[in-house]
């Protein structure tokens, strides 16, 4: 797998919503994740920064969880939007997700100054809900699953 996505959803998010404070690429102070195909997964590669740390040598738990929920949304959204004849980059503005569910299980300490590698698995529960399930890897051991349950942003978030 490359070192950094190249093609990858949140570029397509209309700048009303591209300020998540972990996937929007409008948000100065976010993370910036960005998620894309991958085969029939997906994938995100982040390095978590020093301010990330949990304790010396080790990153955060809460960044972790937010590279979850931020790669499940996404995720999400790339399956959709492929369901529905797109793929990133066509022109075509993607759907856009929310959590309903974040769910994170650390399975092994997650080492600081390496990139993170998040793959997805997708599967569609309903038509405007989707699971992710997501390993992140540290090169290549595994620290953490989490799943995600993303559900079509409803239109009250719309303006």
């Amino acid at each position: 797998m490359e070192d950094k996505v190249l093609k990858a959803i949140q570029d397509d998010y209309s700048d009303d919503f591209a300020w998540c404070y972990g996937c929007g690429r409008l948000n100065e102070d976010g993370h910036h994740f960005r998620t894309e195909w991958l085969g029939d997964h997906t994938a995100t590669i982040y390095t978590p920064q020093p301010e990330h740390t949990a304790i010396p040598g080790f990153v955060y738990g809460g960044v972790i969880a937010s590279l979850i929920d931020c790669h499940g949304t996404g995720s999400a959204a790339l399956a959709l939007h492929r369901k529905n004849g797109h793929e990133v980059g066509d022109g075509q503005e993607p759907p856009r997700f929310v959590t309903a569910s974040l769910k994170v299980d650390y399975i092994k300490p997650t080492p600081q100054g390496v990139p993170l590698k998040a793959i997805g698995t997708i599967q569609e529960i309903h038509p405007k809900k989707w699971k992710v399930d997501t390993e992140v890897f540290a090169n290549d051991t595994l620290c953490v699953r989490g799943e995600v349950v993303a559900v079509v942003m409803p239109s009250t978030f719309l303006k």
